[in-house]
C-alpha cells in the first residue's frame, strides 16, 4: 500500500500547540489590562492579585474620562494618526515607485541619503524641530505633530523594495506603449500593484502614530492632547491609582485594536495574493 504523504502547508498538533501558546502570551498583556482596569487600587496592591475581570470597569472609566480629556484626546489622535498615515502611505508610494521603476540622474545617491536618515535618532532633531514648530505659531497645535511625520524614510525604503519586487518592468512598457501618461501608469497600474505594501505600512504607520508619546508630549499642551499625553495625568497623587492609568490605557488601546481587526484580514489577504502573482 502505498503511503499517503502530508502537505507541507498542513499543520500538526505541535505546530497548533505552539501557536496557541504563542497567542496565550500575545493576549496576556491585553487582557491584564482589562482585569486591571475592573479592580480596586487596592486589589491590585495586594499580596495576591485577582486574575478575573472585576465589577469596577465602568466606575474606572467613568473616573478616567473625568480626570483627563479622553474623549477629545482619542478624536486628536484619530485626526493626527489618520492624516500621519494617508501622507506617509501616498509619498511614500509615490517616491517608492520613482526609486524603483524610473531613471534619473543621481537616483542611487537620493536613495543613500534618505536611508541614511533612518540612522539619526530622533531626539538629535526635537531642539530645532521644536524652534521651527514655535517660529510658525504652531505650538500646542495638532499640526505641530501632524507636518513632521508626513513623510517617512523607512516608508520610502519599504515601499521602494515591494515595488522592485511586486511590479513587473513589462507592465510600466505596456502602458507607455499605450500612450499613458506617468500619471496614468502611477494611478493605473502601480497602486493597483502597490496596494498590500500600502495597507501594510498603513498599518504600521498609524499604529505607530497613535502610540507615539515622546513627540506630541513636548509639543502640545495639556488642554489640547493626545491620547498618549493624555494618559500621563491619570493617576496622579501620592499613590498613584494603578486601575485609573489601566482604566485610561484600555480606552485608548480599544480603537487600535479595533482598527487591527478590520483591516487585519485583508492586509494578510493581500500579501498573500501578491506573493501568488509574483
Amino acid at each position: 500500500m502505498r503511503p499517503t504523504l502530508r502537505s507541507p502547508l498542513t499543520g500538526g498538533p505541535l505546530a497548533y500547540a505552539i501557536l496557541l501558546g504563542a497567542t496565550v502570551v500575545a493576549a496576556f498583556p491585553f487582557y491584564w489590562t482589562l482585569v486591571a482596569a475592573s479592580r480596586s487600587n487596592a486589589e491590585l496592591s495586594s499580596a495576591t492579585p485577582a486574575l478575573t475581570p472585576g465589577p469596577n470597569l465602568l466606575h474606572n472609566i467613568g473616573e478616567a474620562l473625568q480626570q483627563a480629556e479622553i474623549g477629545r484626546a482619542l478624536l486628536n489622535s484619530l485626526i493626527v494618526a489618520g492624516t500621519v498615515t494617508v501622507g506617509v502611505v501616498l509619498s511614500s508610494t509615490l517616491a517608492g515607485f520613482a526609486f524603483a521603476k524610473l531613471r534619473f540622474r543621481g537616483r542611487g545617491l537620493l536613495l543613500a541619503l534618505t536611508v541614511a536618515t533612518m540612522m539619526i535618532p530622533p531626539q538629535l532633531g526635537v531642539i530645532p524641530l521644536f524652534m521651527l514648530i514655535v517660529r510658525l505659531d504652531l505650538q500646542s497645535t495638532l499640526p505641530s505633530v501632524i507636518l513632521p511625520g508626513l513623510v517617512s524614510a523607512f516608508g520610502v525604503f519599504f515601499m521602494r523594495q515591494y515595488l522592485v519586487q511586486a511590479l513587473p518592468d513589462e507592465l510600466i512598457e505596456a502602458g507607455r506603449v499605450d500612450g499613458a501618461s506617468l500619471l496614468r501608469i502611477f494611478r493605473s497600474i502601480v497602486l493597483p500593484a502597490a496596494r498590500p505594501g500600502m495597507a501594510v505600512l498603513g498599518m504600521l504607520t498609524f499604529m505607530a502614530t497613535w502610540n507615539d508619546f515622546f513627540w506630541p508630549v513636548v509639543a502640545l499642551s495639556s488642554q489640547n492632547p493626545t491620547v498618549q499625553v493624555a494618559l500621563k495625568s491619570l493617576g496622579q497623587g501620592y499613590v498613584p491609582d494603578q486601575s485609573i492609568v489601566m482604566a485610561g490605557t484600555l480606552i485608548g488601546t480599544l480603537p487600535v485594536l479595533l482598527v487591527f481587526g478590520l483591516l487585519g484580514r485583508q492586509i494578510v489577504g493581500g500579501i498573500m495574493q501578491g506573493a501568488v502573482k509574483g
